[in-house]
């Protein structure tokens, strides 16, 4: 079944995550603040390259009303000199303010994606099933870019121009306080459509993020499932629900731009509209010289420096509110709570570990079907050593038997035991590292043969890895291979049929010498003759282990301790291979062999 909106299972993930929508500058600030050097030097280049702005006014008159003056001492080579030296400490300035700013920006975005990186890994699988790949891509990526483009650029430059604006009006009541009179109304005028229209750019721009992860939630989906697309012939189908959600982001974001664009011509109006009115009253007043031609020039250097940045904070205002949609998407992901709460009283596993698992009246249901419960009241009990094999159909609880015990989720009802401690007394880390899983479909990574193998152990030395390669029978494939185990698998091991990727993932966990083994159906891919070969390294890795598997195979079956047959959600009988006869089974029509 296709995936639906990403949009809607972000609202399904806060809701169930998270009690309200985070405050963006509380959670930003605090890594802002970690580097106290980058903020001081990002501060003073801003203030300076603001100053020399308003510096450049003062030169100007100078230069209008002295440098032409034959009376003047200072001469129009002087008044050159000094415009020239303020211009060049506003590079200078400028140079700082975006060096530092940047380098702080993308400080700030490297720690952030390292901390919601962290944060995700902590969750549970139920997070997984409700949000895309594509959605957590887009906030790691696209909307953390978006914030580091705000941060490095947009918001200096809005610090610089409020600064510009505060002494831009001392300077003009300086040059003339009844001009300024008029240029005070003018701001009023500019703020206003900025407040009325900020509101909608903000929720477009929500919008069109979400959006846009639909997009890469589709890319991801379509392309991860490229066979069976191209098998199906639906290259036609799934370009259609490609182009209509492109479309549907297209038109999102076109909402955004209008308003945007609306509120940048309404300040434009303004703004210019205003300068006008003051050209035209100060042209009379030099007329009858009651000003200078350097203070008319000064000021009106000064009056379009500051409706130059108050126009200019109106997009910036947008930028931030844009940036604004996205950052709550990424402090959403942030702020996530897992579901498996850290042990209140962590206990300590005794040495060597016995690998004695019990369910006692476990029920268990997943978070999308809190109605529908795959596991009712179960109760059974492995010992070390014992070799126990889950059977039934599909749908009874099987593989929900393997995620409780790695406690990818924890029961409704029940308890779950290993060696005597409730598994939500034990450190996740601890209890994950005594299980080794050889899942049916096993996940490889695109690196070499060798990496994938020590995934199992990262201390394993190379010599270990070949060990544990040879034990599961595939170095005979890797071998022959011309870079041999420094070969790349591609992407998730497309190259490899499933036998050979089998064989790795069962490398992978003798590697891992665990004290429990999960086997989901491990041989199910492989060949009779690979499968023989397989079963004499699984024979000698499970001695002395704990070992469940999930089986349909005949010869898997009868080589148990033990079977647990399961049905709807029950186990409906236990005992040895020859207790339960393949003929008794299949009068119940129990479970499929």
């Amino acid at each position: 079944m296709l995936r639906e909106s990403s949009y809607l299972e972000s609202e399904l993930i806060q809701t169930r995550h998270l009690g309200k929508k985070p405050r963006i500058l509380q959670k930003i600030v605090p890594y802002i603040l970690r580097y106290p050097r980058s903020l001081t030097f990002s501060f003073l280049s801003v203030f300076v390259a603001s100053l020399t702005v308003l510096g450049f006014g003062v030169g100007l008159r100078h230069f209008v009303d002295y440098g032409f003056s034959e009376s003047s001492s200072f001469g129009l080579t002087g008044s050159l000199i000094a415009l020239f030296t303020i211009v060049l400490m506003m590079a200078l300035a400028s140079y700082g303010r975006l060096y530092w700013v940047s380098q702080l920006s993308e400080r700030v975005i490297a720690d952030l994606r390292k901390d919601i990186f962290s944060n995700l890994l902590k969750q549970d699988l139920s997070f997984f099933e409700t949000t895309s790949l594509g959605e957590i891509q887009s906030r790691l990526t696209t909307d953390t870019t978006l914030l580091q483009i705000v941060l490095g650029a947009s918001v200096s430059i809005a610090l610089r121009n409020i600064l510009i604006i505060s002494g831009g009006l001392v300077m003009l009541t300086l040059t003339s306080s009844f001009l300024t009179g008029i240029s005070t109304v003018i701001i009023p005028l500019v703020l206003i459509p900025i407040l009325v229209y900020g509101k909608k750019v903000q929720k477009y721009s929500r919008l069109a993020q979400h959006k846009t992860a639909d997009v890469s939630a589709r890319l991801e989906e379509t392309f991860g499932a490229i066979r069976t697309v191209l098998a199906f012939c639906r290259e036609p189908y799934m370009n259609h629900l490609f182009s209509t959600q492109v479309e549907n982001t297209y038109q999102a974001s076109l909402k955004r731009v209008e308003a945007r664009a609306r509120l940048t011509a309404l300040v434009m109006i303004l703004v210019f509209g205003g300068i006008g009115a003051i050209l035209w009253y100060g042209g009379h007043s030099v007329l009858q010289g009651h000003m200078t031609p350097g203070q008319l020039s000064a000021f009106l250097f000064y009056a379009a420096a500051v409706a130059g940045a108050a126009g200019s904070l109106s997009e910036i205002y947008g930028d931030v509110l844009r940036a604004a949609g996205g950052a709550e998407r990424i402090f959403e992901f942030l702020d996530l709570e897992t579901t498996l709460k850290a042990p209140v009283k962590v206990q300590t596993l005794s040495f060597p570990r016995q690998g004695h698992l019990q369910f006692l009246n476990v029920s268990f249901s997943y978070p999308l079907r809190p109605h529908h419960p795959v596991l009712k009241e179960v109760s059974f009990e492995v010992f070390k050593g014992e070799t126990v094999a889950l059977i039934g159909p599909s749908g009874v609880g099987k593989t929900t038997i393997f995620n409780l015990i790695m406690r990818f989720y924890d029961p409704l009802k029940g308890n779950i035991f290993f060696d005597g401690i409730p598994l939500e007394n034990l450190e996740l880390s601890t209890l994950r590292h005594e299980i080794g899983l050889v899942p049916q479909d096993p996940v490889l990574f695109s690196t070499t043969f060798l990496e994938n193998i020590r995934f199992g152990d990262l201390g394993a030395s190379d010599e270990n890895v070949k060990k544990a390669a040879q034990a599961a029978y595939a170095d005979e494939f890797i071998e022959i291979l011309p870079h041999g185990y420094d070969t790349p698998l591609g992407e998730k091991g497309i190259s490899l049929s499933g036998g050979q990727r089998q064989r790795i993932a069962i490398a992978r966990a003798i590697l891992k010498n665990p004290s429990i083994l999960l086997l989901d159906e491990a041989t199910s891919a492989l060949d009779t003759e690979s499968e023989q070969k397989v079963q004499k390294a699984l024979n000698s890795l499970k001695h002395d282990r704990t070992t469940l598997i999930i089986a349909h195979r005949h010869s898997t079956i009868t080589k148990a301790d033990r079977v647990i047959v399961f049905d709807q959600g029950k186990i409906t009988a236990m005992g040895s291979p020859d207790t339960l006869s393949l003929p008794l089974w299949h009068e119940r029509k129990k479970i499929k062999v």
